[in-house]
């Protein structure tokens, strides 16, 4: 059936749902200001209009040794080649320990897939962290990727592997890894990785052992603007069926150093073009109630987001992934601040430790 930029307007206005055809005629059609005035009326079905919030976080890396050999990946280093690490305890405990002073409350941890650690170093790892900090500091501890490689390498199903990493004291699994959730880019890309069926059994999973979750999503490799659409349809059907998925975070591909931006001539996309994703995303996402937008890929630009439909951001202190690739970290949290404020917003931060202690500097 055959429509028109009128008539999706009229279905966002009466809090419809859009389709795949819709948000392909959207993309291509609707003017910047369009998108932005319909992201923000969805944006006002969860949020008021001039409020925002923030997490001051940091992404450690607690290996860099990794099998997957993903072509858009500068981070990691194969099985017994110079250069490949493992982060002791003390390691990382000296990270947290920093993020706690600068009043930060969450710590990311990728590490890829390193076939010489088992799921008992990670449970002892989150045991530790646990005993030292208590409820001061929130984990997300690992991404659904490393979740499915580490079933797979214990050779326990994903119910198994959640409720092993529940008991050491996990309480998230993010939607990292997705990148772009369509069988052919994983074939092109990432012929290693999981499939997208897997990746939703797999966080289906995560969901019915009581663990938290999110959804992400990676733009500006060679994906079409259907591929993108559809990474959101499933990821609104999944959240549909399943639940759970807290929020959804879009970054853009860096491509600095890797393989995949060697062929692309090391372009990334513009700013124009991820904000213009980020509403289409907020429009497409109506039943996930927050959308974050990437200052660690777009610095203070990424700020923008917020009249695109976002609501929330990180402030990184490091991910190393994505500094090898060619993304950028400024700890002028201030200034970042005062981006928001100065676009009319007022940021508040989002506590996600159950007992923070630390406040922000």
């Amino acid at each position: 059936m055959s429509t028109s930029l009128p008539e999706i307007r009229r279905k966002i206005e009466r809090r419809e749902r859009i389709s795949p055809a819709d948000a392909l005629l959207l993309w291509r059609e609707a003017s910047e200001q369009e998108m932005r005035t319909l992201a923000t009326q969805v944006r006002a079905r969860f949020h008021p209009p001039a409020s925002c919030t923030y997490l001051l976080m940091r992404i450690i890396n607690t290996t860099n040794v990794c099998v997957a050999q993903c072509d858009y990946c500068a981070f990691y280093t194969l099985p017994g080649q110079a250069g490949g690490y493992v982060l002791t305890e003390q390691q990382i405990f000296a990270k947290l320990d920093e993020l706690l002073a600068l009043g930060g409350d969450l710590a990311g941890f990728n590490g890829g897939f390193n076939p010489n650690l088992t799921i008992d170093h990670y449970c002892n790892l989150v045991r530790a962290i646990r005993a030292r900090y208590g409820d001061r500091i929130e984990l997300y501890a690992f991404t659904i990727a490393e979740f499915m490689y580490l079933a797979d390498h214990a050779s326990l199903s994903y119910a198994a592997t959640a409720q092993r990493l529940k008991q050491a004291g996990v309480r998230w699994i993010t939607g990292g890894g997705s990148e772009i959730l369509t069988e052919d880019f994983r074939r092109r890309h990432s012929k290693f990785k999981y499939t997208v069926t897997q990746f939703f059994e797999a966080q289906a999973a995560i969901v019915a052992a009581g663990l938290r979750t999110t959804a992400t999503m990676v733009i500006g490799f060679d994906e079409t603007i259907e591929e993108r659409i559809e990474h959101l349809d499933r990821t609104r059907r999944f959240q549909d069926e399943v639940g759970g998925q807290e929020s959804f975070l879009c970054w853009n591909f860096k491509p600095w150093s890797t393989p995949l931006g060697a062929q692309l001539h090391n372009i990334e996309i513009t700013t124009a073009e991820y904000l213009r994703h980020l509403a289409l995303s907020r429009i497409y996402l109506d039943n996930i109630p927050r959308i974050r937008t990437s200052v660690l890929t777009q610095n203070e630009r990424a700020l923008e987001g917020l009249l695109y439909g976002a609501d929330d951001f990180d402030l990184p202190i490091e991910d190393e992934v994505t500094q090898k690739a060619g993304a950028t970290i400024s700890l002028n949290f201030d200034r970042i601040l005062n981006v928001a404020r100065s676009l009319g917003f007022e940021p508040t931060y989002r506590t996600v430790a159950l007992n923070r202690s630390a406040t922000i500097l």
